[in-house]
């Protein structure tokens, strides 16, 4: 049988969804959406891991500021896999501001406003199958 939706896309727990425990529930809705954990691990990022990850960003007012929080602990970095992961891991987090997400999605649920920091909204996942493949290269090297 094939599996051609079969994909694989980059999660993070950001520093704010790590320091207020929320890892744990945020990968029992990844799996119970049905995706695999392929691999995880929690660190801090640097600056370099950061400037690569946000390579598409650099020189935006929001820069600096998202590579300050990004770096301001640890990171829970997950590779998931499933069928049309990257879409549904996205429909699952809800809408970058908490706000406006949906309840019943993660940011929905268990994010919060903080004024202008958006970036403080609990996870990161890729925005379509290209974006995972570069994101997983620069954050699990060995799976690329």
């Amino acid at each position: 049988m094939s599996t051609p939706d079969l994909e694989r896309s980059l999660v993070l727990v950001k520093p704010d969804g790590v320091r207020r425990g929320l890892t744990g529930e945020v990968l029992r809705r990844v799996e119970a959406k049905g995706y695999v954990l392929v691999a995880l691990d929690l660190r801090t990022p640097d600056r370099d891991t950061l400037a690569r990850h946000y390579a598409e960003h650099e020189g935006k007012p929001f820069y600096e500021p998202l590579v300050e929080f990004m770096s301001s602990g640890p990171v829970a970095a997950v590779v998931i896999e499933g069928q049309r992961c990257v879409e549904g891991f996205r429909s699952l987090a809800g809408a970058t501001e908490p706000t406006a997400a949906a309840p019943g999605t993660i940011r929905g649920d268990l994010g919060r406003d903080w004024g202008s920091a958006v970036q403080q909204n609990i996870v990161h996942g890729s925005d379509s199958p290209e974006s995972a493949e570069r994101e997983i290269a620069i954050w699990f090297p060995h799976l690329g």
